[in-house]
This record gives C-alpha cells, sequence and structure tokens, in this order.
C-alpha cells in the first residue's frame, strides 16, 4: 500500500526545473535549435547598419566640393539616376573603391584582413576548429576581396552625373586614354570612353593617349554636329617634356609637327616655334603624378613656353595619392606661377566613377563644332589660368595618416556621410530585405531536415 502511493505520488508530483534542465541536456542536440533560434532572434547588423544611417544623416554632408577651396558649388550638383539607386548599397560601395588613393586601398585591406582574424579568433574559443578549416576560410575571404575589387574595376554599372543649373557653364576632362594605348584596356573604344564621360556628366573629353592619335581621330570622326547633342570628343596626346608627362592639347591636329617623330617626346624647338605667336601656342598641362620640384622651370612665361596648367585631381590610383596628399603645395604652384587648375580623369577603361570635373564658363559652348569648340576650351585655359578654370571633385576619404590608420571606420563613415536622402532609403530597404531573405532560406534549410 505504501509503495502504490508513493509511486501515485511521484508520477503526479510537479517536475522541478532541475527535472526539465536534466532532460533537456539529456536531449541534448534537440534542445539546442531553439536556444539558438532565441540567441539570434534579435538582428543586430540590420539594426546598427540602420542606425549607421540615420546618424549619419545629421552630418550628411555635400558629395561634391570646389577642390581648391572645399567650398560648396553653388552651380551644379550630383545627380543620380533610378538605375543608381536601384542597385544603391554597390553603387555606393564600387564607387568609394574607385575613387581610393593607393595608400588607402592598403590600409582599407589591412583593416579588412583584421577583423577577419579577430572573428577567426573569437570564434575559434566557441567553438572547435582546425588548420584547415582556417586556411579555406582565409581563402574564401581573399577570393571575396579579388571579386568586390574586380567587379567594382570592371562590371559596366550607372554613374553619378555631375549637372549644372548655368547653361553657359560646361564641365570637360583633360586626361583619358582608349585601347590604341599601350596601358588602356584591350577593348577600350572611342565609343567607350564617350559613353562613360556622358555617363559622368561630362560635356567634352580630351582623350589623350600615348604615342598615338588613332583613338583621338576615331573619336572626332563620330562627334555629333554640335558640342550639346553629345559628349564631344577632343583630340591631344599625352607626352614627356623635359622629363616630365604633359598632355599636349590639339596635337596634331591644330598643332602639327611639335613632337619627334615616335611622338614620345615634345620636340623643345618646335614648340618655341609654334609659340611665336602668343595667341596661337599650345596648350600644356602638367599630369600627376609629377615632379613638383620641377613645374617652376616648365612653366610657360611671357618669354618661353611651357605648361599653362596643372592636375589638382587625376583620377589614376597614384595620381589621387598625390593629388590629395599635396593639394596644399600644387594650390601653391598655380597661385604663385599663374598655372590654371583642371581634372584629368586619366581612365583607361576601369571604374565608373569620375574623381573631378574642370567647370569653364563659356557663354555659347552648346552651338560650337569640334574644332571651335577645342579652340576656344585652350584659350579659357591658356590665357585664363588660374581664374579661368574651377576643379569640383567627389568627397571621399584623405590620406592624412589619421585617416590611414582609422582608414575601415572612417571610409565607411564617410561614404554614408556623402549619402543622399534617397540613397538612404534605398539602403534601408535592401539591408532589410536581404535579412528578410537570409532568414526564409534558414527556415526552409530547417524544415527538411526536421522533417528527416
Amino acid at each position: 500500500m505504501r509503495s502504490s502511493t508513493a509511486r501515485q505520488f511521484v508520477a503526479t508530483r510537479p517536475r522541478s526545473n532541475y527535472t526539465v534542465l536534466a532532460r533537456s541536456k539529456s536531449r541534448g542536440r534537440d534542445a539546442s535549435p531553439a536556444v539558438a533560434a532565441r540567441r539570434v532572434s534579435i538582428p543586430w547588423l540590420p539594426i546598427a547598419l540602420t542606425l549607421a544611417l540615420l546618424i549619419t544623416a545629421a552630418f550628411a554632408v555635400d558629395p561634391i566640393r570646389d577642390a581648391a577651396t572645399g567650398g560648396a558649388v553653388d552651380e551644379v550638383r550630383l545627380a543620380l539616376p533610378a538605375s543608381y539607386l536601384l542597385i544603391a548599397p554597390l553603387s555606393s560601395i564600387f564607387d568609394t573603391i574607385t575613387l581610393l588613393a593607393v595608400g588607402t586601398h592598403i590600409a582599407l585591406l589591412v583593416w579588412a584582413l583584421g577583423v577577419f582574424a579577430l572573428v577567426r579568433v573569437l570564434r575559434a574559443r566557441r567553438r572547435a576548429t582546425t588548420v584547415r578549416c582556417e586556411v579555406k576560410a582565409a581563402g574564401w575571404m581573399l577570393l571575396g576581396i579579388f571579386a568586390v575589387y574586380a567587379a567594382a574595376l570592371m562590371l559596366p554599372r550607372p554613374m553619378a552625373q555631375l549637372t549644372t543649373s548655368d547653361s553657359a557653364v560646361m564641365a570637360v576632362d583633360f586626361h583619358s586614354h582608349t585601347k590604341y594605348s599601350h596601358d588602356g584596356r584591350f577593348d577600350w573604344t572611342e565609343d567607350d570612353v564617350r559613353a562613360w564621360y556622358r555617363g559622368a556628366g561630362f560635356n567634352a573629353a580630351y582623350i589623350t593617349d600615348h604615342r598615338t592619335y588613332e583613338g583621338a581621330e576615331r573619336g572626332i570622326a563620330s562627334n555629333a554636329g554640335q558640342a550639346d547633342e553629345s559628349v564631344t570628343l577632343l583630340q591631344g596626346i599625352e607626352a614627356f617634356y623635359k622629363g616630365e608627362h604633359v598632355n599636349v592639347l590639339s596635337a596634331g591636329r591644330r598643332f602639327r609637327g611639335i613632337l619627334n617623330d615616335s611622338l614620345k617626346d615634345v620636340d623643345v624647338d618646335a614648340l618655341r616655334m609654334a609659340s611665336i605667336i602668343p595667341a596661337a601656342a599650345p596648350t600644356l598641362i602638367e599630369t600627376m603624378p609629377g615632379k613638383l620640384d620641377v613645374v617652376r622651370t616648365i612653366a610657360a612665361t611671357d618669354t618661353s613656353p611651357g605648361i599653362s596648367a596643372i592636375e589638382l585631381v587625376d583620377g589614376s590610383p597614384r595620381g589621387l595619392s598625390q593629388t590629395r596628399r599635396e593639394r596644399d603645395r600644387i594650390i601653391h604652384l598655380a597661385d604663385s606661377l599663374n598655372l590654371a587648375l583642371v581634372t584629368g580623369s586619366d581612365n583607361h577603361g576601369w571604374g565608373y566613377a569620375a574623381a573631378g570635373w574642370t567647370l569653364l564658363r563659356m557663354p555659347g559652348w552648346r552651338g560650337m563644332r569640334t574644332d571651335s569648340l577645342s579652340n576656344r576650351i585652350e584659350q579659357v585655359v591658356h590665357f585664363g589660368r588660374r581664374r579661368g578654370t574651377r576643379v569640383v571633385e567627389r568627397v571621399v576619404t584623405g590620406n592624412s595618416f589619421l585617416e590611414l590608420v582609422l582608414a575601415g571606420p572612417m571610409i565607411v563613415w564617410r561614404m554614408f556621410a556623402t549619402l543622399s536622402s534617397d540613397e538612404r532609403v534605398a539602403w534601408i530597404i535592401w539591408v532589410w530585405a536581404l535579412f528578410a531573405l537570409s532568414r526564409t532560406l534558414k527556415r526552409v534549410r530547417v524544415r527538411p531536415s526536421a522533417a528527416g
């Protein structure tokens, strides 16, 4: 009787928390999915990104600025087509990567590898791992970095476009290349160059290949009748002048015979002869990277020919490095020597983001034809000099020591701070859409395993 009552008491008494915990532990894997689900129920990453987008909106800055003064430019703005906004996160990230200088690229990669190593160490403390597993993870990490960079530099995509509210202002670039240059992308034609400049909001651009005029001549042959109908491609060449890389505008078209037979070097005597009449003198532009120490010796004066302009923004990674690192020195040289400040995309067929634009005030330019337009542009640069041009640039992180040390967070902060309101909305939609998609895929994978 006593034993029967004892059994009945044991069977009917409530289970203690200890008993439930013990049994749940005994089930092992049966309880772990529920625990894991509770742990990841809060979407920390989407929340963090959303907060970052909202917080940086309070510190928003214009994505373009005057490259010489750092101030605002009232007559132009950066327009984003709908296709650009449709893939806003990719557009912003790829633009940022394209516009980084060499040192910043290196600093960013160091940050990426450092964060990866930290994540793997913290993960190894929670669960067992092997050397093979870590090597595999590192391989995937490096492959991911390569894929992102390759996509940023090679995949055609919508471009942020400069637009102007003043019909007398035009945007010009003075440095580009085609496949006919030895260092140009093998399939980068004059039509590709025109499409690239149209996407970036330029009105005219000089093709300045090395040792050849073929790309420029082909571009001119396919120009529209008037300048405002499409991007007008103009002729120039990149050559050496007293040891420095310079762009000679209208070389081989209006100015013939001022280079040697190989088209590699400027013939100093021929240049002097072509400059006897100051109003008809060729326009030479110092390109970056370059030796600023010798700029004074090759600058044009009243008695000797030479460069009349210098790049304040050059779109190549090495050019961006020098023009950002030595910005104040370039501006000082331009002021003291009365040199025009210009931009050069230095585009060889890689990347779909313009680093800067040269603005010229030229009433009536829209109705001009090719030769008239190039002649007028060169007059503004050659005779207007320092006051004849204005350089506008995209805002990205700089090359100071602190910005390189904190490259990871600084690049992200500056990228978020320059987003427009439409871009922020598109980013938030993408962040939460990807989160919902990942949750859905995870549930789809869990259900078949649970059924089995």
